[in-house]
């Protein structure tokens, strides 16, 4: 059994309804969209773990499901071609007044970043292009991660591994005299690529050095407060 099993085994269905969306509980209604259902799925194995009731409604309201198989098959679509690489996930029913509600467990993975994967149009040239994105649970809501967050994420899947040259040394002088620096800055002011720039800047964030500042879809670098002189 998952910890997130267990988690959820403690409360009846009536009781994890009452205690609202939150940030290891989502609500849908109806599942009409492989694409939609995906997207919590990934947010919440990126982040803790969690539980998405089908057949509830936003105002708590448990109106149930009328064709499990159909749903079951959006969920596994969802999965398997839209989230990758494929979470591990646990779908068991409950029944509440004669009402059907399926429950959706998404464990917390350990092959995280998960990504969501969509097909859109570009607005400019009207071609179909795949989006992937990267996706957290924060509150009641699905987070799309920025590319240095990712990055983090990604970088702790590994030991840290740390070098301390002339580049880093500029670095540290410069945030010394400004407040914080961009990817993308350190990469030209050290004539490096920006994912090498990107790389070598979380490997100071998780050595304690830096602090990883994120502001909508912009992030930025600071001394963290124990390295500040």
């Amino acid at each position: 059994m998952t910890p997130i099993r267990s988690r959820f085994q403690q409360l009846s269905l009536s009781e994890l309804v009452a205690e609202g969306e939150n940030g290891q509980t989502e609500f849908k209604r109806l599942v009409h969209s492989p694409s939609k259902i995906a997207k919590p799925i990934t947010a919440f194995a990126n982040t803790a773990g969690g539980v998405i009731l089908i057949g509830v409604d936003d105002d708590k309201r448990i109106v149930g499901i009328h064709s499990e198989k159909e749903i079951l098959e959006i969920v596994d679509e969802g999965v398997k071609l839209h989230i990758d690489p494929e979470p591990e996930i646990e779908i068991y029913h409950e029944e509440f007044k004669r009402r059907l509600v399926l429950m959706v467990l998404v464990p917390e993975s350990p092959d995280k970043p998960h990504s969501h994967i969509e097909q859109t149009r570009d607005p400019h040239t009207g071609k179909s292009v795949t989006e992937k994105r990267v996706y957290i649970r924060e509150g009641s809501r699905n987070r799309a991660l920025c590319d240095d967050r990712i990055t983090l994420m990604q970088s702790k899947k590994n030991p840290l591994k740390l070098s301390f040259g002339v580049a880093e040394k500029m670095l540290l002088g410069y945030l010394q005299q400004n407040r914080q620096i961009t990817a993308g800055e350190y990469g030209e002011m050290a004539g490096i690529p920006l994912a090498e720039a990107r790389e070598r800047l979380i490997a100071l964030v998780r050595s304690g050095a830096l602090a990883l500042r994120t502001e909508g879809p912009s992030s930025s670098y600071t001394l963290s407060v124990q390295a500040m002189p």
